[in-house]
């Protein structure tokens, strides 16, 4: 068996890079689109387009998409973890508070993925991935600062946005623990449209889809850029990196992601960065740096 490697391999560097842009700025663009479009719709059309559009790409390029009988399970249990119970808290907790906000606190994914990688994956907890962390939860410890206030008036946005941090946090290592037999694409759309059938479900259900002839300009780009970019590739390339490299490499490298959300903010909804925020952009910027660069180099 292949040891994984101990650092974001230089290979990689280019997709976590198109991740982190395509996230980062997704914040604000699904603020600006559930102002008008209800969650579960919302939710439905990213889902179940962006799974459409990477089924097509996968099958103009001739890619396998059959899933083996006995993998079907897990595939559905993976998908319910990160997809259903991510997409649905998080869609549901930012109409509650803000998009750099929502953004600071989902990536608290490091502070739960890694102790949980410990525990069930045996991963192994070097100085720098510890130096990582540390940095990592300083950085969102000075962007929370400002934002007290803010959750307290606000408990339920924030409590949905926490658990939306540690459903993907235990989704990526259940991801490792027990992965499906399947090549990266084929795996992330059908994790997708699985992850998705719930909330298509709860859509016909409680939202009324006459409300999308309605849809004004912004949001309907805000949609369009979830479902090619948010979606069909980021989470491709999400699963890619993340069946890669360990978990705590993983999660640490998407430490920088929240620093573009806030930046997103200010750029698309007016909101603006304090003093911490910069700072907190170093910082995550230094926990970056000690998954990315292997320890001899560094040394």
């Amino acid at each position: 068996m292949t040891r994984e490697p101990d650092h974001l391999p230089a290979r990689l560097w280019g997709v976590l890079a198109g991740l982190t842009l395509a996230w980062g700025f997704n914040w604000a663009a699904m603020k600006i689109s559930l102002s008008q479009i209800p969650p579960w719709t919302f939710r439905t059309l990213c889902l179940g387009l962006g799974s459409a559009v990477l089924f097509a790409v996968l099958r103009a390029a001739r890619q396998p998409l059959a899933v083996p009988k006995d993998q079907w399970v897990r595939l559905a249990m993976l998908a319910f973890f990160n997809i259903t119970l991510w997409n649905v808290l998080i869609a549901f907790g930012l109409t509650m508070t803000s998009s750099s906000r929502a953004a600071i606190v989902a990536y608290t994914m490091p502070a739960w993925a890694i102790p949980l990688s410990v525990w069930l994956l045996r991963e192994r907890i070097t100085r720098r991935k510890a130096l990582g962390l540390l940095l990592a939860m300083a950085a969102l410890a000075l962007l929370l600062r400002d934002s007290i206030a803010q959750f307290s008036e606000a408990p339920v946005g924030l409590l949905l946005i926490l658990s939306a941090s540690f459903s993907w946090a235990l989704g990526a290592v259940l991801q490792k623990r027990y992965p499906v037999r399947l090549p990266v694409g084929a795996y992330t759309a059908w994790i997708m449209f699985l992850g998705g059938v719930p909330i298509f479900v709860c859509a016909l259900l409680f939202d009324d889809l006459r409300l999308l002839a309605q849809l004004e300009l912004r949001p309907a780009l805000g949609l369009a850029y979830n479902v090619l970019i948010a979606f069909a590739f980021a989470h491709w390339a999400w699963i890619k990196i993340a069946t890669s490299v360990p978990v705590t490499v993983f999660s640490l490298s998407m430490a920088v992601i929240p620093a573009i959300g806030v930046l997103s903010g200010m750029v698309f909804l007016g909101e603006r960065p304090s003093w911490a925020e910069y700072t907190a952009l170093v910082l995550v910027l230094g926990s970056l740096v000690t998954v990315v660069v292997p320890a001899r180099q560094a040394r």
